[in-house]
C-alpha cells in the first residue's frame, strides 16, 4: 500500500457508532478536540450529590457557550463516572471525547449567535469610550 492510499483509508474512517442521543463524530475530529481540550480548566465540578438536574442544567449552558468543556467527578468509582459521561451525552446530546482518571470531555457544537432585524448581532459590545485626549489630538 501506498502512503496515499493509507491516509486515504485514514480519512475514511467511519464513525463509532455511539448510543442513542449521542452525536456521532470520527476519530480525526475527536483527535483534535482532545488536543484542544488540553488546556482547557474543568468548569463544572460533580460532587457527592451526584448528577443531579441542576448540575446537568450548568454543563448543557457550558455547552452552549463553550462547545467544549471539561467536567470533574469527585468520586473515586470508575463505573459511576463513565455513568455519568454516558448520561451527560445521552441527555444532551453530546459526544464523549475523552476519560481521564476524574475528568470528563465532552463537546456539543456551540449555539450561532442570533441577530436582531437589521442584522447586527444581539450580544455586541458597545464603542470603546473615547478620552479627552483622543478629542484634542484630531
Amino acid at each position: 500500500m501506498t502512503a496515499d492510499r493509507l491516509a486515504q483509508l485514514i480519512d475514511d474512517q467511519d464513525t463509532e457508532t455511539p448510543a442513542v442521543g449521542e452525536l456521532a463524530i470520527s476519530t480525526a475530529q475527536r483527535r483534535e478536540l482532545k488536543a484542544a481540550a488540553h488546556s482547557l480548566n474543568p468548569v463544572v465540578t460533580i460532587a457527592d450529590n451526584g448528577l443531579s438536574p441542576s448540575v446537568l442544567n450548568e454543563i448543557n449552558h457550558s455547552l452552549n457557550t463553550h462547545g467544549l468543556i471539561k467536567i470533574r467527578v469527585v468520586s473515586d468509582e470508575r463505573d459511576l463516572r463513565e455513568s455519568y459521561l454516558g448520561e451527560i451525552c445521552q441527555n444532551l446530546g453530546a459526544a464523549a471525547i475523552q476519560h481521564i482518571g476524574k475528568l470528563l470531555v465532552v463537546w456539543r457544537p456551540k449555539l450561532e449567535v442570533k441577530a436582531d432585524k437589521s442584522g447586527k448581532a444581539v450580544a455586541r459590545r458597545k464603542a470603546p469610550r473615547q478620552l479627552k485626549r483622543q478629542f484634542q489630538n484630531r
